[in-house]
């Protein structure tokens, strides 16, 4: 079966794209939070700071 797409289609997902991105960044800093995945998650201001030595 082959999705049909147009101009139009093509238009509107290019006004998507923008909100696409923000909440594709958003759930994978959650995804980070959550998981607490020290590698990536060292570099957030003030969460990282629990990962510091001292």
């Amino acid at each position: 079966m082959r999705i049909p797409l147009g101009p139009k289609q093509a238009e509107q997902a290019t006004k998507w794209i923008s909100s696409a991105m923000g909440f594709g960044g958003a759930a994978a800093l959650v995804g980070c939070y959550f998981t607490d995945w020290k590698v990536i998650v060292a570099y957030i201001p003030f969460y990282g700071s629990k990962f510091d030595d001292k």
